[in-house]
């Protein structure tokens, strides 16, 4: 017990000499968590605590080498404290450690190094859920093909344990995988195997969100909008209750569907509502900036908010996919409205008007010719472009298909009665 005390003063001397000396705290911390004292319930817990701040401490600092060498220094310790609690504080020291801005590589390493000692040490539990995590990294740095490699072993492992919640995580991974690879057909039928395996067991509810943001992101590709925005506010309710820093991009996923499904006048509510105040911020701003944009056709408006938010919309590649979809699809109506009244007008009267490049507009209009979207050809000797009316329907040419297939079928009822 007085060892214990003794352990208690020094970790609240260290942390009091945070603020004015955080390296000398650090280096107090530090002592307290390899100090020789005997290791019972007590003083386990003291250094328990003293880890926690210390790692805090090391993420202020930024000091992703001083987290990967505590891992290292803790083995010591770790003989001493039960296995779960084992693979508990090193995954925790792990999530310290991607805190640190620009740490990927960093973090590639130190999982490695941790799957090998565990290992060795025969602790499966650990190793799978560490490679879980490198398998995650290798997604992050878009090594997809060791993604999927690391995943495949560890599906073939874990099937046998029948461990379903370490399944649920690992087939949500293979999907956010192959979606990232465009590959949807495989990419539902590894979110439909997460769902089957969670329907077995309890899940945890930020587990849920996760699954729920995942089903929406692939029926937002399916452009099924409205669907895919059901699947996200559900995601939203429960990681807003768990006050998840994750739910501001659910949210902003929300607002996107929205926009795409063509109900951009419903993001000022959304942003507006309880909710939306909740999570106010440079996220929310950059898509009520687009639903502004979007309604007034602006496309200067358009490409000056992407450049404004590049952060929160070009870097995000969910969100930049579908805003280069409704920015073509901005382009086009605009392009139709300006041409609308000409028979024949120069490209670059049209591009002037638009205010983009020549070449741009000239290929754009090229594209939506070939689509059907207007008829009319370009004359790129002169610089023009001439449109034609639209064409009356003919009528008359599908009902003559209709008879000569009506007479088909006559003929083949004969043919059956005669023969």
């Amino acid at each position: 017990m007085a060892a214990a005390q003794a352990l208690a003063t020094r970790v609240s001397a260290a942390r009091e000499a945070a603020s004015s000396d955080p390296d000398a705290s650090a280096c107090a911390l530090r002592a307290v968590i390899r100090a020789p004292h005997a290791n019972d319930a007590d003083c386990l817990k003291i250094k328990e605590e003293a880890l926690h701040h210390l790692t805090d401490l090391l993420v202020q600092q930024q000091n992703a080498s001083a987290l990967r060498d505590l891992l290292t220094d803790l083995r010591q310790l770790f003989v001493a404290i039960p296995k779960a609690k084992t693979a508990k504080i090193v995954r925790s020291v792990i999530d310290s450690i991607a805190k640190v801005p620009n740490s990927t590589q960093l973090l590639l390493e130190v999982c490695k190094e941790q799957i090998h000692w565990a290992t060795t040490e025969k602790r499966t539990f650990l190793r799978q859920r560490i490679e879980i995590r490198l398998a995650m990294l290798h997604m992050q740095s878009k090594d997809y093909p060791a993604a999927l490699d690391l995943i495949g072993k560890l599906l073939t492992e874990v099937k046998r344990l029948d461990d379903k919640l370490l399944l649920v995580d690992i087939h949500l991974l293979e999907s956010k995988v192959h979606h990232a690879l465009n590959n949807l057909p495989k990419s539902r039928a590894a979110l439909t195997a997460a769902r089957t395996a969670a329907n077995a067991i309890y899940i945890p509810p930020s587990l849920q969100a996760d699954i729920d943001t995942q089903s929406g992101t692939l029926h937002a590709e399916e452009k099924d909008y409205k669907t895919a925005y059901s699947y996200f506010f559900e995601a939203f309710e429960q990681l807003s209750a768990l006050d998840n820093p994750c739910a501001v991009v659910v949210l902003k996923y929300m607002l996107l569907c929205k926009i795409m499904a063509g109900d951009a006048s419903d993001v000022s509510a959304i942003s507006s509502s309880k909710g939306g105040i909740k999570y106010a911020g440079a996220d929310v701003d950059a898509m009520r900036v687009v639903a502004k944009a979007y309604q007034d056709r602006s496309l200067q408006g358009f490409q000056a908010t992407l450049q404004s938010y590049s952060r929160q919309l070009s870097d995000d590649p969910i969100v930049h996919s579908h805003l280069s979809a409704l920015y073509d699809t901005l382009l086009e109506q605009n392009l139709v409205r300006l041409i609308e009244p000409f028979s024949r007008v120069e490209i670059a009267h049209i591009a002037s008007l638009i205010n983009l490049p020549v070449g741009s507009v000239e290929g754009k209009l090229s594209q939506m010719i070939l689509d059907k979207k207007f008829a009319g050809i370009l004359d790129q000797g002169v610089g023009t472009l001439e449109v034609f009316a639209d064409a009356a329907p003919d009528v008359i040419y599908p009902s003559a298909l209709a008879s000569f297939d009506s007479l088909n079928r006559i003929l083949a009822s004969l043919s059956l009665k005669v023969f």
